[in-house]
């Protein structure tokens, strides 16, 4: 079976946010989503409300819960106290929890588990006894003791960081090399009883060939390759589009 792809709407929101006005919608462009065939919806509200506003996740849980129920949301970001209280407020599914600065632009490398172990470990538990799924980002390359510990937080999935991945779209050979170290991650994922999700950077034409590499991946997370490739096939267009990649 294809991974499940979860559409980030952080592009989106950021597109709104240059001005003080309510287009595009975020919840209007999640629902055209959600109808030509995603499997969910993710957003990373930041402290600052940069792109993903705190009120744009009730309406987000609203849209799934009234007419796309067999969807999933998934909020990501960095377990501080704050974040914590809005999933807890809002219900998703899913948790990625992501080791971000609050000024970073975007995640660009996954967590320390064996450095952070035990913070992670306690912030897993309290999502969990909310009945949230949880994934920790982590790094295309980790070793097999870092994939140990991420394993010993109790979370459910890893999500790999495709970043560099994505990075090879014009070096073969480095895709190549890249797919290879993902593979091992999410081997060795999958013989502890973990999960595998991938994101960041992805595209139609890098999809198939990770698909390949990890047969086994449960979801793929993609707002900036997606959103772009909406500019020119319609966010309906490009949902479709990329579920094809996800089946090739």
């Amino acid at each position: 079976m294809p991974a499940k792809l979860s559409v980030n709407l952080n592009a989106v929101a950021l597109l709104r946010n240059r001005r003080d006005l309510p287009w595009p919608s975020v919840t209007g462009l999640g629902r055209i989503a959600l109808e030509a065939g995603a499997h969910g919806l993710t957003v990373h509200p930041r402290p600052d409300e940069r792109h993903t506003r705190f009120s744009d996740l009730p309406e987000l849980r609203n849209l799934i819960d009234d007419e796309f129920p067999e969807a999933e949301f998934n909020m990501e970001g960095f377990p501080e106290e704050g974040f914590l209280r809005l999933c807890e407020e809002n219900q998703p599914e899913q948790v990625t929890l992501v080791p971000d600065d609050p000024a970073q632009a975007t995640s660009d490398h996954g967590w320390d588990f064996e450095g952070q172990g035990n913070f992670l470990r306690d912030c897993v538990q309290r999502l969990k006894s909310n009945g949230f799924r949880v994934s920790l980002f982590c790094d295309p390359d980790a070793s097999e003791a870092s994939i140990n510990a991420a394993a010993g937080t109790g979370a459910d999935r890893i999500e790999l960081y495709t970043g560099p991945y994505g990075g090879c779209h014009d070096d073969g050979e480095g895709a190549k090399l890249s797919l290879k170290q993902m593979a091992q991650t999410a081997r060795h994922a999958e013989a502890l009883g973990m999960k595998v999700n991938a994101g960041h950077d992805l595209t139609v034409e890098n999809l198939p060939a990770l698909s390949k590499a990890i047969p086994n991946l449960a979801e793929v997370s993609i707002g900036h390759g997606l959103t772009a490739d909406c500019l020119e096939h319609g966010m309906a267009g490009s949902v479709k589009r990329f579920l094809e990649a996800l089946d090739t």
